[in-house]
């Protein structure tokens, strides 16, 4: 079974390979041990200890994502950009679909927008269906579309246009039957608690679906759509799975030092790994391009595609069998 395994992976990667070279993409390899982060309240890190008799001691941390040095690299002129490579995080649930180190694709677009990184998707599964010779609706292009208004509409009975503020939220959730005790609960706990129990058990899996314009509310390295209270964001869901995560990326210098500067101070308060962040990092903003990014986790993807029915049957070192 890992001989296949081993067999089926390595196709699977160079069928995404060839496909993003056809498309001009480059790939590249950036670290994945860093001294700084691109902070982010919600993911908890891996840290180790640096020693060296000429640059001393510090401490150096295991990347969530490639992000980080991709954007360099976009901000240095590299255009379009793409690669497959371990990410790392700490204090996940181990289950069905979660490990805490795992395989990443990530690709940006430039110039490019989240809409062309929808069609990019479509035309990936359709490579990757002919290639592994897999097909089926839940996997088959044209992807399902769906505003986060009208999963929460549908699924859990909430204006979300209403409910943007917490005040809003709550008198939403509460005319929804929604369990309110918690009153110390903030905007975006509410939000994930009702998406997470109500809105994505519920999201339809017959194919590929995207979810897409994410409340402003929910802090993302995201441009905002003018005019509205929503990011340029979506998501894709597979079997009710999900799979990717796209921005149409931040380019203004101003904001993403303001995210930095409030997720620094969340993680301050509740992360158990509080990191060293680059102060100088926002300044390659100044000038950066109009670009799409997309994080696909390729451990998900293998499952899919392999038929495999746990994230287990497709790594070959699943971490928890190392902690047994």
């Amino acid at each position: 079974m890992q001989r296949e395994m081993i067999l089926f992976r390595s196709r699977l990667n160079r069928a995404i390979r060839n496909f993003f070279e056809s498309k001009g993409f480059l790939e590249v390899e950036t670290p994945q041990l860093s001294p700084t982060v691109i902070p982010e309240a919600h993911i908890e890190l891996f840290a180790t200890r640096f020693f060296s008799d000429r640059f001393g001691e510090r401490e150096l941390y295991l990347l969530p994502s490639p992000e980080l040095h991709m954007k360099r690299l976009i901000a240095e002129g590299s255009g379009s950009i793409f690669q497959i490579c371990k990410s790392f995080r700490n204090d996940e649930q181990m289950s069905s679909y979660h490990n805490p180190e795992f395989s990443m694709l990530e690709w940006y677009t430039v110039p490019g927008s989240s809409e062309e990184n929808i069609a990019m998707t479509e035309e990936l599964f359709s490579c990757l269906g002919e290639t592994l010779h897999r097909d089926g609706e839940y996997l088959s292009p044209p992807f399902r579309r769906m505003t986060m208004a009208e999963a929460f509409d549908r699924f859990a009975g909430i204006d979300l246009e209403k409910g943007l503020s917490l005040s809003g939220l709550r008198k939403q959730a509460q005319a929804a039957g929604i369990d309110l005790r918690d009153k110390q609960e903030s905007w975006e706990e509410l939000f994930h608690r009702i998406f997470l129990t109500q809105v994505e058990p519920e999201l339809p899996a017959d194919r590929p679906l995207v979810l897409e314009r994410y409340p402003a509310a929910v802090e993302a390295l995201a441009e905002r759509i003018p005019g509205t209270g929503w990011l340029d964001r979506w998501e894709l869901y597979v079997k009710g799975t999900e799979l990717a995560n796209c921005y149409a990326e931040e380019r203004s210098q101003k904001r993403v030092k303001s995210f930095f500067h409030s997720q620094s101070a969340q993680k301050a308060q509740s992360s158990r790994v509080v990191p060293d962040i680059d102060p100088g990092y926002p300044q390659i903003f100044q000038n950066f391009p109009k670009c799409s990014g997309v994080a696909l986790g390729m451990d998900r993807l293998a499952m899919l595609f392999s038929g495999a029915a746990t994230i287990e049957g497709v790594i070959l070192f699943p971490f928890s069998d190392m902690l047994r």
